[in-house]
């Protein structure tokens, strides 16, 4: 192998951003009952995104910030991504979530890029408004085919990592799909299967 695509939120971190977020306006609940349909595929992504930022409105940037570099990262990610990184593969994010969170985290995993949305602000609160890279259902998977192809790298030569509807899209293009901690709707997809919250497993499935 040598591309590895992970997930961001509930992979590489444990937990989802956008919760975080909401629970500085007392809204976690709402928006974490959303977000858990939308990783379930009963929601449209693009909609679901759209409708979770709405619902940050007003929310300071300086507190979105600080929440962002204080995130907790999935037990075993820093040491996977090592390992992988140690066998010579590119290790990137992709995340239907917020550059915020995932720039900071690529520091210090070390990842050799990221590729996120952003939450847009006017004077120093958030708008309500998202746009970027990952929007839709079929990001992750087109995303993928172009760094492919950029790359040179295969199919056979790639894997992706993931546990919700929206990692679909990628694990059509990689031979190695791996379902961590996942909902049931991608595991049905995957050829690997952790139900363990420690990414230090993969490496040990792959050897």
């Amino acid at each position: 192998m040598k591309l590895c695509i992970f997930d961001f939120d509930s992979t590489l971190m444990n937990g989802e951003t956008i919760d975080f977020f909401a629970a500085e306006l007392g809204i976690e609940e709402q928006v974490a009952q959303i977000t858990d349909r939308a990783m379930r595929g009963e929601l449209d992504f693009f909609a679901s995104l759209q409708e979770r930022a709405k619902l940050l409105e007003g929310l300071e940037v300086k507190k979105v910030e600080q929440i962002s570099r204080s995130l907790p990262l999935m037990c075993g990610a820093v040491e996977s991504v090592r390992a992988l990184k140690s066998r010579g593969l590119k290790v990137i994010c992709f995340s239907g979530g917020f550059r915020t969170a995932t720039s900071h985290a690529a520091q210090i995993l070390g990842l050799d890029a990221d590729f996120a949305n952003t939450l847009y602000a006017v004077d120093g609160r958030l708008t309500g408004a998202v746009g970027g890279e990952m929007m839709f259902a079929d990001s992750k998977g087109q995303m993928l085919t172009r760094l492919q192809s950029i790359l040179g790298i295969t199919e056979d030569e790639t894997m992706v990592v993931g546990d919700g509807a929206n990692d679909l899209s990628m694990f059509k293009h990689a031979s190695t799909r791996v379902a961590f901690c996942a909902k049931e709707i991608l595991k049905k997809e995957a050829n690997i299967v952790i139900e363990n919250r420690d990414l230090r497993e993969i490496i040990d499935k792959i050897r």
